[in-house]
């Protein structure tokens, strides 16, 4: 049965086309005028023209052959044509098979491609993403380095100045320590020149000596007192500096952890600026409270610096009026029982 592409029409046109310009018409020349169609439809339009023509066709009455030869001409034909026609339809059947099979192929093929192209889009897409989110992460990369260099350069700018600050605060404590000690050889100095002179004035001025006491003890205490308040703070002091070197490891160990997290950069920055800003709080604190120790104690050498000459002064004062006195009466008496009796009174007024 003839397929509905090519009509018989279009057949024979191609076929006159090929007799008028002398070629003898085939399945393939009559494929290739047309530009389309099975070669099995061509073949069977073929075959039907082929079969009108000779149809049409009547031999000439001088040349008609015997009817036994006609016959036998005729079953030769007709057995020629069926063998032919057994022959081109196992050839049609093979042809139109590799038709369908190259259809088949070029449809497989055109899909192949069309999925190549497909892929090749989508790959192409696919890496120019992955291209823009490689350069995005690129630059992200380089600004976290770039904020992980600025922060580092802060921690170690953070940790000269704490250096800095703990050997500020070292020497002030050894300045302490140094002004301590000579405020206390100066303290063991003046008691022993003290109780050197009270010794050597013990008989004549008792009373004095009574008064010296008491004011050597209030000395010693208050000194006891501010020896204990000076060792307080000095242990506050190192515990604070134990706290300040642990919130540095600390931070330390914070930006370790930035540099591994990159992801959570901001919020580390963040974290890292509040807890610099507390500790720069603190060291103010620190410093505030050390100038304030520095102050007291000053303030403490300068009470003992005044204790000290009162101390003195309440010392000699009776020591000085007691000289004066003998050398007032040394003047006014005559002899040793005037001088005797001057040097006799003011032991005995004093005790």
């Amino acid at each position: 049965m003839a397929r509905s592409g090519v009509q018989y029409e279009d057949v024979l046109g191609a076929i006159e086309s090929l007799q008028a310009r002398g070629e003898a018409p085939s399945v393939q020349k009559i494929r290739e005028v047309l530009g389309t169609g099975s070669f099995t439809t061509i073949s069977d339009h073929l075959r039907e023209w082929r079969l009108r023509r000779e149809g049409s066709r009547e031999p000439p009455a001088s040349q008609a052959m015997p009817e036994p030869v006609q016959r036998l001409a005729e079953t030769l034909w007709h057995k020629a044509q069926e063998a032919a026609g057994e022959a081109l339809a196992e050839y049609r059947e093979r042809a139109d098979r590799r038709v369908a099979e190259a259809q088949e192929a070029m449809q497989e093929a055109q899909r192949q491609v069309e999925d190549a192209e497909q892929r090749e889009a989508a790959l192409s897409a696919h890496v120019a993403g992955t291209e823009q989110r490689l350069e995005a992460r690129s630059a992200a990369l380089a600004r976290v380095e770039a904020e992980r260099d600025q922060w580092q350069e802060r921690a170690r700018q953070f940790e000269e100045r704490l250096s800095r600050a703990l050997q500020q605060l070292d020497k002030l404590q050894q300045e302490s320590e140094q002004q301590a000690q000579a405020h206390q050889q100066a303290l063991a100095d003046r008691d022993a020149q003290h109780l050197a002179r009270l010794n050597q004035e013990e008989q004549r001025h008792e009373a004095a000596e009574a008064r010296l006491m008491t004011l050597l003890d209030e000395a010693r205490q208050e000194r006891v007192a501010a020896e204990k308040r000076y060792d307080a703070a000095t242990q506050q002091l190192e515990k604070r500096q134990e706290n300040l070197q642990r919130q540095l490891h600390e931070t330390q160990a914070a930006l370790g952890r930035e540099e591994k997290q990159h992801r959570e950069t901001q919020w580390a920055r963040s974290r890292a600026e509040e807890r610099i800003d507390t500790l720069r709080h603190e060291q103010s604190l620190l410093q505030a409270r050390i100038e304030d120790q520095k102050r007291h104690i000053e303030e403490q050498a300068a009470r003992l610096r005044t204790q000290d000459a009162e101390l003195m002064r309440r010392t000699w004062q009776p020591v000085e009026e007691g000289v004066a006195r003998r050398a007032d009466e040394g003047r006014v008496g005559e002899g040793g029982e005037t001088l005797k009796g001057a040097e006799t009174a003011p032991s005995e007024s004093v005790r």
